[in-house]
């Protein structure tokens, strides 16, 4: 179930016209639902947008295909409110609703694992973006990830650390909620297995509105390179100027937020010449760039891995479903499972066991606001 380039490029072009395709679907009646949870409130919201942007991107182009078995296909979306609770009343609500086949969860690995236990018990398919390790290897078959996990991202920042920039002295900065803890405990393990341990792993807490501890904590350490896990970039905006105010400008690699587009807004010139780890990166393949192309030219802004995801997902899981021929969720599952050397956005998907269908990341540079790409990284162990 290989995805051509071309298959990819008719679709993004197709997707320009997402809001009347959409439109049009639901008044049909005869849909294929898909069920997205997605900040629509909250500190996140302006990032659900994004991810709306490209689940509805992808969706235009599968219904301008011919839809799934046949038909157009639908999204019904609910907002997680960019909070555990908030996502838990979301995916109730719609897995209340019999007829969604599979859904669409959070880029925020503690907002995955609040719900899935609810995933587990309904037994549907759903699509994460979170990059806690720990999500595929729970025993809850149900979750498929489009984007590498941290176990990768961390060895990528470490690498590319030690051995391209020669820096050995790292600071960690990471948040204490689970994709931060996760983030901060795999780039620790690679910095020793690279004879480089940490001189400071210092946590913080979500929304914090002072950093001013952490960083003095990070410029007393002596480090000579820093590596984070931000979960939220309006943290991460406020902990970079505050970390420059502060004079500290040694080597920043961070974990996917530090490259976003919400970050490079927020923080301007203190995150300039930083580097980061991306799973979207434009210019890694022809399909980044046909995607990044589309998205531009629909919304008139650049996308992220905020869009990249699902985008992916919503494609994935359509050829999926289209080649079980059932919207039975075991044959979906299973058809999920079969997926290799498939193009997408983030880059090729080759799904193990497990629900992982990515095992690698970009490195880009932020030059002066501009998202450079450098190289990719690809672990197949």
């Amino acid at each position: 179930m290989k995805l051509t380039r071309r298959d990819f490029a008719a679709g993004m072009v197709a997707g320009i016209a997402a809001p009347h395709i959409i439109t049009s679907a639901r008044a049909q009646g005869a849909t294929i639902k898909i069920g997205m949870c997605v900040p629509a409130t909250g500190p996140a919201a302006e990032q659900g947008l994004w991810a709306q942007n490209g689940a509805k991107l992808a969706l235009a182009a599968v219904n301008k295909a011919g839809g799934v078995l046949g038909k157009q296909v639908e999204l019904v979306i609910e907002d997680d409110q960019t909070t555990n609770p908030g996502i838990v009343l979301a995916f109730s609500k719609l897995a209340a609703q019999n007829d969604i086949v599979a859904f669409l969860g959070s880029i925020r690995s503690t907002q995955v694992h609040a719900m899935a236990p609810d995933v587990l018990k309904l037994g549907k398919p759903v699509m994460i973006g979170g990059t806690d390790p720990a999500l595929t290897h729970m025993g809850n078959q149900w979750l498929f990830r489009f984007r590498p996990n941290d176990s990768y991202s961390g060895r990528v920042i470490a690498d590319y650390g030690v051995n391209t920039l020669g820096k050995k002295k790292w600071a960690i900065v990471h948040s204490t909620d689970a994709f931060g803890t996760a983030g901060g405990k795999a780039l620790a393990s690679a910095l020793e297995k690279l004879g480089t341990p940490a001189v400071l792993d210092q946590g913080y807490a979500n929304q914090s509105q002072d950093f001013t501890p952490v960083v003095l904590a990070v410029k007393q350490s002596g480090a000579d390179v820093l590596g984070t896990y931000f979960t939220f970039e309006n943290d991460l905006g406020i902990f970079a100027r505050q970390l420059r105010q502060l004079g500290v400008n040694i080597p920043w690699v961070g974990s996917p937020s530090v490259v976003a587009v919400s970050s490079t807004k927020l923080a301007g010139p203190a995150l300039f010449g930083t580097y980061g780890v991306a799973d979207y990166a434009e210019e890694s393949s022809d399909a980044s760039k046909t995607f990044g192309k589309a998205y531009r030219d629909a919304y008139k802004t650049a996308p992220d891995n905020q869009s990249a995801w699902p985008y992916d997902a919503v494609t994935i899981l359509s050829a999926a479903i289209n080649k079980a021929g059932s919207t039975d969720p075991g044959k979906i599952r299973e058809a999920l499972l079969a997926i290799k050397k498939t193009a997408g956005a983030e880059g090729e998907y080759n799904f193990d066991q497990n629900g992982d269908g990515l095992h690698g990341y970009n490195v880009v540079k932020n030059d002066k606001g501009t998202i450079v790409y450098d190289k990719h990284i690809d672990f197949n162990d």
